[in-house]
C-alpha cells in the first residue's frame, strides 16, 4: 500500500529531511525539527504524489487518501488531548501548501480550520477569552471564504471597516469580544449572500475543502508566474501539511513572528527578524500590522520606540536564541523561521533555508568556510551564479544630490530609478514597452507576481522587512523599500502624496532598497567594485574551474570592465559594431554603396587607421590574453542610410547624386537580410573588406607587440560559414596578407584563424571545416534562429505563449536548447576534434552567460565561454559549480 500521509511532532515522525521531494521542503523541515526535539505543534503531511495523482486524475484523490487521513488526525488528538470538532475540547488545525523549494506567497494557507458556531463557544470557554475566540472566528471565515470559496477578502474588509467607524474605533485592538462576535455573524452572512449557500459548518468539510485548495493552488497564475521566473518543474506538485494550532493572539503573554538567523540582506551573524505580541502569523508577513524588532540592538539602530521581543519576553527570547544555534547548527545554513508563542510557551512552526541577497549569499557561504561549517566547495555551490547580478549594476553615487521624500524600511538591496507604476499589469505592459518602472502599491499581494518581476524596484507604504514584498523582492534581486509609513498612496487616482508634496502617475522616482531612501527624480550611479567576499569566492571558484571564461567586447570600457570582471581575453569582438560611430558611418555607407571596388577601397582607407587604432586599444588593455575579433558580419540594412540627410552626407562625401545613391540602396535591398548578403558572402563578393581587416589587427598586434611584453596572439574569425570551400578561400587571403605584414616587420607574431559555427550545415560540416579552422567559436544567438527557423528580433510576440503550453520551458534565445542546438554543438565539437584533436573550442553566443548553457559548455568538454562583461563573473561561479557537479 502507498503511503499518502506522514505524520509529525511529539518528538517523533515519519519523515526527515532527505524527503523534501516526497513530502515538501515545509512537510520534510517539520519532521526534522520533530525528530531532533523541538517543539512542533504535532499534524500531518499529504504527499506531491498526491498532487501529482489528483491532476493526473481529473481532481480526484486515491482511494485509500481520507483512510489515511483520518488516522493521522486521529494520531494529532490523542497527541494534543483535543478532538477536531468537539465541542468542549476542540481541536483546530492550519492547512498550508508545501513544495519542494520555497514558494512565499505564492500558494494558499488557511489558519483556526476546524470552527463554527458552536466549537468557537467551546474554545471561548476553554481559553478564558471571548474575545480571543470570536476574533479567530472572524479571521477564519475571511480566510477560509477568500482562499476555499472563492470570496475575495475585500468584502469583509469593508464589513469591518464600517463597523469601526459606527463605533468610533480607530484600532482593531479596540474592538471587544461582542463586535468580534457580531461581525463573524456579519461575515457569515456575507460569505452566503456571495455563494448563494450557507458557511460550511461541517469541520470535515471543512478540511478537504482546504486540502482541494491547496493542491488547487498549484496551478493558479502567480504560482505558474513564479515557477516560470525560478524555473521551478510544474510537475513536481506540492505537498500539504495538516498541523494542530497554536495561538500566537491569546493576549499579551502571546506573540508570533518571522526571524532568520543571520541577516539575509547583508549576512551580518546576527539575529534579524520581526514579531508581533498579541498576533496570528499572517499578520507579519502579510504586512497588515507594522511589526516590532526581535532585538534590542535592530530596535536602537532602527530609532524605533516599541519594545524588542529580547526585552518584552526575556525568557522566552532566550529559549528562542538556543533553537536559532542548534538549528543553523544542524542544517549547516542561515535559517529562515516562522515562530509562535501561546500563553508564554514557544512553538517552532517552519524553517527553512532563508532567502538572502547575493550579497548575503556571498557573506554567509564565506564566513560558514572560514569558520569551518562548511567546505570551500560547499561554499561555492552555496550561491547561486544568477544572483550575482544583484553586485554586478550601478548603485547610487554618494555624492549624487537626492530630493528625498521619506525613509522606509530596506527591505531588498540596490538601487532603482523609473516611472512610477500603480498596478502590475501596467508595470508589466510598460516594461514591455523597454521603460523602467517602480512599482507602487501599499502592499503588495501574490497577484503582483508578475508585476514585481517586470519593475526595476518595488515601493510600498506598509509591511515589514520579512513583508511579501521584501521576501519576494530580495529573492528576485530587485530593489525594494516596504513600510514608508509617510507615503500616502491613492489607488484609485494613482498619486502620492507625503508632507505636502505630490508625485504623480509617472513621474520619476528613485529608491535606494540599502537605506530604504525614496527620492523625487533620477540620481545619478556608480559602478560596483568585486573586493572582499565576493574576491575570495570568484578566487575559490578558479581553482575549481576548467572551463574559461572570456567576454564579448568590442570598445575599450567593455574590455576594460570585462577584465576587472576577471575575464582571461575576448571571445568576441564584433567589429560591425566599431562603425556605428557618427564620424565613421559615413565610411561605411560609402563602402557599402559604392558600385566598384576602387570607391570601396577609397572608403576603406579611411577606415583602416580608426579600425587599427580600435584594436590598439583592444591589444593593449587585454594583454597577454586572447583577443578574437570576428570580421564584418552586418546585415546591410543596418548600415543603409534612411532619412534624406544621411543620404545627403554620402553623396557629398562619394561626390555622387542622392539619387544614384537612392538607386543603389534598392539594388541592396534584401527581403531577409539576416540570411542574406553578409558574413563570409561579403568577403567573398568584396575580399577588400576582410583584407582591410586583416590588415589592421596585425599591424595593431605588432605595434602592441613591439616593446616585448607580453606576447599579443590575435585569434581571426571568419563568420557564418556553411562551407570548407569559403572558409578555404577567405582564409588563404587573410593569411596572405597577416605573412606579408609580419614578414616585412621583421618581428614574430603568432596568429590564427578559425570560423564561427552558427548555422546548422556548419555544425554539420564541422569535420570538413577542422581542416582549415584552427578553432571553433559556436554562435549560439544565430544557431538557434537558424536551427528553429525563429527571429530572435520577432519572437517575444509568441515565445509567452509557447511557453505557457509547455512546448518551451525557457525562452531558447536565453537558455540554450540543449536536445536540438545543443545536438549540433555536441555534434561540431566530436566531428572538429576527429579531424583536428587540439582545435581551441568556446561559445560566444549570450548563452555564455547563462548558468545552465555554461554547465552544458563545461560537460561537453569547450574550452571557454564567452558573455557580456558584466555576466563574467556568473559564468566563472557557474563553471566551477559544473566542475563540482562532476
Amino acid at each position: 500500500m502507498t503511503n499518502w500521509v506522514y505524520s509529525f511532532g511529539d518528538g517523533k515522525a515519519e519523515g526527515e529531511a532527505s524527503m523534501k521531494n516526497l513530502l515538501g521542503g515545509k512537510g520534510a523541515n517539520l519532521a526534522e525539527m520533530s525528530n531532533i526535539g523541538l517543539p512542533v505543534p504535532p499534524g500531518f503531511t499529504i504527499t506531491t504524489e498526491v498532487c501529482t495523482h489528483y491532476y493526473a486524475h481529473e481532481d480526484t484523490y486515491p482511494d485509500d487518501l481520507k483512510t489515511q487521513v483520518n488516522a493521522s488526525l486521529a494520531q494529532v488528538e490523542k497527541t494534543v488531548g483535543a478532538k477536531f470538532g468537539d465541542a468542549e475540547n476542540h481541536l483546530l488545525v492550519s492547512v498550508r501548501s508545501g513544495a519542494r523549494v520555497s514558494m512565499p506567497g505564492m500558494m494558499d494557507t488557511v489558519l483556526n480550520l476546524g470552527l463554527n458556531d458552536i466549537t468557537v463557544e467551546g474554545l471561548a470557554k476553554q481559553s478564558g477569552d471571548a474575545r480571543f475566540a470570536y476574533d479567530s472566528y472572524r479571521r477564519f471565515i475571511q480566510m477560509y471564504s477568500d482562499v476555499v470559496l472563492g470570496v475575495d477578502h475585500y468584502n469583509f474588509e469593508e464589513i469591518l471597516e464600517i463597523h469601526k467607524e459606527e463605533k468610533g474605533y480607530i484600532l482593531d485592538t479596540e474592538l471587544d469580544a461582542d463586535d468580534w462576535k457580531e461581525l463573524s455573524q456579519a461575515f457569515k452572512k456575507k460569505a452566503e449572500t456571495e455563494l448563494g449557500y450557507p458557511f460550511p459548518q461541517d469541520v470535515h468539510e471543512q478540511l478537504w475543502g482546504a486540502v482541494n485548495a491547496v493542491f488547487g493552488s498549484w496551478m493558479i497564475d502567480r504560482a505558474k508566474t513564479y515557477r516560470r521566473i525560478h524555473n521551478i518543474s510544474g510537475d513536481w506538485g506540492t505537498a500539504v501539511n495538516v498541523q494542530s494550532m497554536v495561538f500566537g493572539n491569546m493576549g499579551e503573554t502571546s506573540a508570533t513572528g518571522v526571524t532568520f538567523t543571520r541577516d539575509p540582506s547583508t549576512g551580518e551573524n546576527a539575529y534579524y527578524g520581526e514579531y508581533l505580541i498579541n498576533a496570528q502569523g499572517e499578520d507579519v508577513v502579510a504586512g497588515i500590522r507594522t511589526p516590532q524588532n526581535l532585538t534590542k540592538i535592530s530596535r536602537e539602530k532602527a530609532g524605533a520606540e516599541k519594545p524588542s521581543m529580547e526585552e518584552a519576553m526575556p525568557v522566552v527570547y532566550k529559549e528562542l536564541a538556543e533553537v536559532f544555534v542548534k538549528l543553523e547548527a544542524h542544517y549547516r545554513d542561515m535559517q529562515d523561521i516562522e515562530f509562535t508563542v501561546q500563553k508564554g510557551k514557544l512553538w517552532i512552526l517552519q524553517t527553512r533555508s532563508g532567502k538572502r541577497t547575493a550579497k548575503a549569499a556571498l557573506k554567509i557561504a564565506v564566513d560558514m568556510a572560514e569558520d569551518n561549517i562548511i567546505t570551500k566547495e560547499e561554499a561555492i555551490m552555496r550561491v547561486e551564479p544568477a544572483a550575482l547580478d544583484q553586485l554586478l549594476h550601478p548603485t547610487l553615487d554618494p555624492d549624487a544630490k537626492r530630493d528625498v521624500l521619506t525613509i522606509g524600511l530596506p527591505a531588498s538591496p540596490g538601487a532603482a530609478c523609473g516611472i512610477a507604476v500603480f498596478t502590475s499589469d501596467e508595470a508589466e505592459a510598460l516594461a514591455k514597452d523597454g521603460h523602467k518602472v517602480i512599482l507602487v502599491r501599499q502592499e503588495t499581494s501574490p497577484e503582483d507576481i508578475h508585476g514585481m518581476h517586470a519593475a526595476t524596484g518595488i515601493l510600498t507604504s506598509r509591511g515589514g522587512m520579512t513583508s511579501h514584498a521584501a521576501v519576494v523582492a530580495r529573492g528576485m534581486g530587485r530593489p525594494c523599500v516596504s513600510g514608508a509609513g509617510a507615503l500616502r498612496i491613492d489607488m484609485n487616482k494613482k498619486v502620492i502624496t507625503v508632507s505636502g508634496r505630490t508625485i504623480n502617475n509617472h513621474e520619476i522616482l528613485t529608491i535606494d532598497g540599502s537605506t530604504g531612501e525614496v527620492m523625487a527624480g533620477e540620481v545619478a550611479t556608480i559602478q560596483p567594485e568585486m573586493s572582499g567576499d565576493f574576491g575570495k569566492l570568484m578566487g575559490w571558484a578558479d581553482k575549481v574551474r576548467k572551463l574559461k571564461v572570456r567576454a564579448n567586447a568590442e570598445t575599450p570600457l567593455d574590455a576594460r570592465t570585462a577584465r576587472e570582471f576577471g575575464a582571461e581575453g575576448i571571445g568576441l569582438c564584433r567589429t560591425e559594431h566599431m562603425f556605428f560611430e557618427a564620424d565613421r558611418i559615413v565610411n561605411v555607407r560609402q563602402m557599402i554603396l559604392s558600385e566598384d571596388k576602387a570607391g570601396r577601397e577609397a572608403a576603406l582607407a579611411k577606415l583602416l587607421p580608426v579600425q587599427k587604432q580600435d584594436f590598439i586599444e583592444l591589444f593593449t588593455i587585454m594583454r597577454g590574453l586572447p583577443v578574437t575579433v570576428r570580421l564584418l558580419d552586418p546585415p546591410l540594412h543596418e548600415f543603409l542610410p534612411q532619412k534624406q540627410e544621411d543620404f545627403v552626407s554620402v553623396s557629398e562625401a562619394m561626390g555622387t547624386s542622392v539619387e544614384q545613391l537612392k538607386f543603389r540602396a534598392d539594388e541592396l535591398h534584401e527581403t531577409n537580410p539576416m540570411l542574406g548578403h553578409r558574413g563570409c558572402r561579403l568577403g567573398i563578393s568584396y575580399p577588400e573588406i576582410y583584407e582591410m581587416q586583416a590588415r589592421a589587427i596585425i599591424e595593431a598586434a605588432l605595434e602592441v607587440s613591439a616593446d616585448g611584453g607580453d606576447a599579443i596572439v590575435p585569434e581571426i574569425m571568419i563568420p557564418l560559414v556553411g562551407s570548407r570551400k569559403e572558409l578555404q578561400i577567405l582564409k588563404e587571403k587573410v593569411s596572405a596578407i597577416a605573412d606579408a605584414i609580419i614578414t616585412a616587420s621583421g618581428q614574430k607574431l603568432d596568429y590564427m584563424i578559425g570560423t564561427m559555427i552558427e548555422l546548422p550545415r556548419a555544425a554539420l560540416q564541422a569535420g570538413e571545416i577542422a581542416h582549415e579552422a584552427e578553432f571553433f567559436s559556436f554562435g549560439t544567438n544565430d544557431l538557434t534562429q537558424t536551427t528553429y527557423g525563429i527571429s530572435r528580433d520577432d519572437s517575444a510576440s509568441f515565445l509567452d505563449d509557447y511557453i505557457h503550453a509547455g512546448i518551451f520551458e525557457q525562452d531558447p534565445f536565453v537558455t540554450l536548447d540543449q536536445e536540438g542546438v545543443g545536438e549540433l554543438v555536441k555534434i561540431a565539437v566530436e566531428r572538429g576534434r576527429k579531424t583536428r584533436p587540439d582545435i581551441k573550442l568556446g561559445i560566444c553566443g549570450e548563452h555564455g552567460g547563462d548558468p545552465a548553457s555554461v554547465e552544458f559548455c563545461h560537460n561537453i568538454g569547450l574550452d571557454y565561454v564567452s558573455c557580456s562583461p558584466y555576466r563574467v563573473p556568473i559564468a566563472r561561479l557557474a563553471a566551477a559549480q559544473a566542475k563540482l557537479k562532476g
